[in-house]
């Protein structure tokens, strides 16, 4: 899966997990790539092409009203550690696999206890099983549900639970030929309607 970033921001939010990342230190910081790596040309041009990154549209939604800024750089973390593990990273960089590997747990870690000093305990268990459901249709191959995993997953931390994302998940769990579909319509779903 290729990089997606978003033309509202997500920019300035890579440049400040980088900055984060720097500071932690130790591995972490000396995986961080420079300014004008691969994988930022990467997400430029899919800012070009309009996509919107997972951390920007949970930080768009409702729910994160007054601390957008803070869910779009974890979010942000938490997506760069799926794409160590599954996909190609704008920030981090690592040789080996295994390094990468425990950069990308490192990354899911740094997210999630962010997120728990927000005390947002519904988005802690929505991104959990977002890591953990596109982690299986990835180990499907089934990398357009892995997308639409992130992209329904995102609206859910932004929107708030539904009825309707509850059943797609159960759906990816079950392996059935419908997930798919309910993970996209999940994502698209007028948040009024949630």
């Amino acid at each position: 899966m290729n990089a997606r970033a978003s033309a509202d921001g997500s920019a300035d939010t890579l440049a400040e997990l980088r900055e984060l990342l720097l500071e932690e230190g130790g591995l972490i910081a000396s995986l961080v790539g420079g300014d004008g790596a691969e994988g930022e040309r990467d997400a430029d041009e899919d800012v070009c092409a309009g996509a919107t990154s997972p951390a920007a549209l949970a930080a768009a939604g409702p729910r994160t009203e007054g601390r957008r800024e803070e869910y779009a750089l974890l979010v942000e973390a938490i997506y760069e550690g799926y794409l160590l593990h599954y996909g190609r990273p704008r920030v981090l960089w690592a040789r080996e696999a295994d390094v990468g590997v425990l950069a990308g747990d490192r990354l899911y870690a740094i997210g999630l206890e962010r997120l728990v000093t927000l005390g947002d305990a519904d988005a802690v268990a929505e991104l959990a099983d977002t890591i953990t459901l596109s982690a299986l249709a990835q180990g499907s191959g089934e990398q357009d549900l892995a997308e639409a995993i992130w992209d329904a997953g995102a609206r859910a931390v932004g929107w708030g639970k539904s009825a309707q994302h509850a059943r797609a998940k159960a759906l990816v769990l079950e392996g059935s030929h419908e997930a798919l579909e309910a993970m996209r319509t999940s994502a698209q779903t007028d948040p009024g309607t949630r």
